[in-house]
C-alpha cells in the first residue's frame, strides 16, 4: 500500500473526527442545559437527558466494534456520519424537554460507533506507528472539542434577541453543517481490502463467544479496568472541581480557563506520546498515567493558589493522555486484527460506564463526608486498579524477581 494512500487515510480520519467531535460537542456544550432549561425543563429532567448520550456509548461500543471486524470498518463509519449529519436537524422539531432523550440517545449512536471504529482504524493502516497516529487522530477530535463550547456560546449570545429558541436552533444548524464534512470525509475514505473482507453473515450468538473471549483474556480485561478508573476518576473531576474552585471565589471565566488548558494539554502531548507509546513499553505509560491521575486527586483540593491549581489541572491532563494513547496501543498489541474492533468496543463500553457511575458513586461520599475525601477515594481506587493490573500484566517478571529473593535468602 503506498504512502500517499496512507497519508490520506490519516488526513481524512482526522477531519472526520475534528468535525464530528465539534458537532456533537457545541450540540451539548454548553447549548444542552440551557435548551431544557428554556423548555421548562428542571433539574432532574436535565440529569436524565444528558445521561442518554453515553448510555449509548455503554450500550453500544462493544456490538458496533465486533460488527466493524465483520462487516468492514468504513460501513460501520458510513453509518457513524449519517447519524452526525442527522441527529442535529432532529433537535431543531423539539418543543417538549423529555424529546431529547431518544434524540440524544440517537446523537450518542454516533460518538459511540465512531470511537472503537476510528482506533481500529488508525492501528490496522499502521501498525509500526500506531501510537504516533493515534496521537494525532485524538488531538484532533480534542481541538474539536476545545473549540466547540466557545463557538456555541457565542452563538447562543449572537442570537438571543430574536427569542423564541431560535438561537439554540441556530447552533443545531452550526453542528448539522459541521456534520456534512464528516459524511463527505466518510464516503472517501479509502478501503484497506484486509479489514474490509465482505462478511455479513452475523449471528447474536458470536457476540457472547466474543464477550466470553474478552473476559477470559486477564490482559485486556485488566487493561479495560485501567480505562475505566481514568475516566470514572474523570468524570469526578469534571464533575466537582469547578464547585470546588468555585468555593475558593475563582471566577467562572478563570475555571473554564483551567478546564481549556487542560484539555489543550492533552490535545498537544497526545502525538508525543503516541510516538513514545511506539518505543517503550505501553504497560509502564498505562501505570504511569494512572499513578499521575491518583497523585492529582490526592493533592489538588489542598490547594488554593490559582497557579498551584492550574499546574495540577495539566498535569491531570498529562496523565489521560499517557493512558488514551497507551491503552488503545496495548490493546492492538495483545489482540489479532480480526479481533480488535471487538476489544476497542469493550474498552470504550467500560469506559463509558466509568465516567457515567464516577460521579454519582464519588457524589454520595462527598455528600456524606467532604470533596477531599471523594477525591482521596478516587486515588485509593487508582492505586488497587495499579496493583491488579501490575500483577496480570507482570506475573512471569514478578514470579521471577520472587524465585530470585528466595535463592539469593
Amino acid at each position: 500500500m503506498s504512502d500517499l494512500i496512507r497519508q490520506k487515510a490519516i488526513f481524512y480520519l482526522s477531519l472526520i473526527g475534528f468535525f464530528g467531535i465539534f458537532s456533537t460537542t457545541i450540540s451539548k456544550s454548553p447549548v444542552l442545559p440551557l435548551f431544557v432549561n428554556a423548555l421548562g425543563g428542571n433539574d432532574a429532567t436535565l440529569g436524565i437527558i444528558a445521561a442518554a448520550s453515553p448510555f449509548a456509548g455503554i450500550v453500544l461500543s462493544f456490538p458496533v466494534g465486533f460488527l466493524s471486524d465483520r462487516l468492514g470498518r468504513k460501513r460501520l463509519l458510513v453509518i457513524s456520519s449519517l447519524i452526525f449529519m442527522i441527529a442535529p436537524l432532529l433537535y431543531l422539531l423539539v418543543v417538549n424537554p423529555w424529546v431529547l432523550i431518544p434524540i440524544r440517545f440517537f446523537h450518542g449512536m454516533a460518538t459511540a460507533i465512531l470511537g472503537p471504529v476510528a482506533s481500529a482504524l488508525v492501528v490496522s493502516w499502521y501498525p509500526q506507528k500506531k501510537g504516533e497516529r493515534l496521537g494525532i487522530y485524538s488531538a484532533a477530535t480534542l481541538f474539536g472539542r476545545t473549540i466547540a463550547p466557545l463557538i456555541g456560546g457565542f452563538i447562543i449570545s449572537y442570537f438571543a434577541i430574536l427569542g423564541n429558541l431560535i438561537n439554540y436552533k441556530a447552533v443545531y444548524l452550526v453542528a448539522f453543517a459541521l456534520a456534512l464534512p464528516v459524511f463527505v470525509f466518510s464516503l472517501v475514505f479509502p478501503t484497506k481490502k484486509e479489514v474490509e473482507n465482505g462478511r455479513v453473515r452475523v449471528k447474536a450468538l458470536d457476540l457472547f463467544v466474543a464477550a466470553k473471549e474478552f473476559g477470559k483474556n486477564k490482559f485486556l480485561v485488566t487493561t479495560s479496568l485501567m480505562q475505566m478508573t481514568t475516566y470514572f476518576i474523570y468524570g469526578v473531576l469534571e464533575t466537582y472541581f469547578p464547585l470546588y474552585l468555585a468555593g475558593l471565589n475563582i471566577p467562572a471565566g478563570e475555571i473554564g480557563l483551567i478546564f481549556s488548558l487542560q484539555v489543550l494539554a492533552i490535545a498537544l502531548t497526545n502525538p508525543l506520546f503516541g510516538k513514545l507509546a511506539d518505543r517503550i513499553d505501553k504497560r509502564k505509560l498505562i501505570i504511569l498515567g494512572v499513578l499521575i491521575l491518583a497523585l492529582v486527586m490526592s493533592t489538588v483540593t489542598y490547594l488554593n493558589v490559582l497557579g498551584l491549581l492550574i499546574f495540577e489541572s495539566l498535569l491531570f491532563g498529562l496523565g489521560m493522555s499517557l493512558i488514551n494513547i497507551s491503552t488503545n496501543t496495548y490493546t492492538a498489541e495483545i489482540v489479532s486484527e480480526e479481533k480488535l474492533g471487538t476489544s476497542l468496543g469493550a474498552l470504550s463500553s467500560i469506559m463509558d460506564i466509568g465516567q457515567s457511575f464516577g460521579p454519582f458513586i464519588v457524589g454520595m461520599i462527598i455528600a456524606s463526608y467532604t470533596i477531599a475525601s471523594g477525591f482521596l477515594a478516587c486515588t485509593i481506587l487508582a492505586i488497587i486498579f495499579v496493583g491488579i493490573f501490575t500483577l496480570a500484566n507482570y506475573e512471569k517478571q514478578l514470579k521471577q524477581l520472587i524465585t530470585e529473593n528466595i535463592k539469593l535468602h
